[in-house]
């Protein structure tokens, strides 16, 4: 079983002008496999971090992300990933309220010329417990030229004039059901991290 998702929008709902980045998520014996495949734009070059280490802001340059929210609690666990090969996992427990960061992660990159393939492999540790929403952005460019894409983008008819794009428009997120993958009778396994967050 695999969910296949495809980014097609801006972060404002207006159709991307490239070949659409896509996101896979499947069923990995302790957490689920993230597949993503995305045009290369090498715009903004590469962070100065180490391939396949966590790198700090890494919102900042070429980055495919994920969101996976459980709504009830507004906690949620944030994955960014570089086609250069550096990563940043983020825990929030409410809106922009990073409680950790830079969670080790097993990261794979396969880069070509004008695509990249990434593997992220994230255990179920990560995931807040009753995981039930989600979202997916990519950004690249610089400057003026910066662009934001959303898999769920912000509805035409909520736009305020002058604002800006802002991932954590949790409202905005939509269902990912789990079970739909993992199996009608999976449970999501329970969380240390999560747990020493509550105690």
């Amino acid at each position: 079983m695999k969910m296949e998702f495809t980014i097609k929008h801006t972060w404002d709902g207006l159709p991307v002008s490239h070949e659409p980045v896509t996101i896979g998520l499947k069923s990995n014996n302790a957490g689920l496999l993230m597949e993503v495949n995305a045009p290369f734009f090498n715009n903004p070059p590469a962070p100065l971090g180490e391939p396949g280490k966590p790198f700090s802001r890494l919102w900042d340059y070429e980055v495919v992300e994920a969101f996976f929210l459980s709504d009830r609690t507004e906690q949620y666990l944030e994955v960014e990933l570089c086609p250069h090969g550096q990563h940043l996992l983020l825990l929030l427990s409410g809106k922009r309220r990073i409680w950790k960061e830079e969670l080790p992660l097993e990261f794979e990159v396969t880069r070509m010329k004008t695509k990249w393939e990434g593997k992220a492999h994230l255990p179920w540790n990560y995931f807040p417990p009753c995981t039930n929403k989600f979202n997916a952005f990519a950004i690249h460019g610089s400057g003026e030229e910066r662009k934001y894409e959303a898999l769920y983008p912000v509805p035409r008819h909520e736009l305020q004039e002058g604002q800006k794009p802002d991932f954590h428009r949790l409202e905005f997120f939509k269902d990912l059901n789990l079970k739909g993958l993992m199996g009608e009778d999976w449970k999501q396994p329970e969380s240390d991290i999560w747990k020493s967050l509550t105690n």
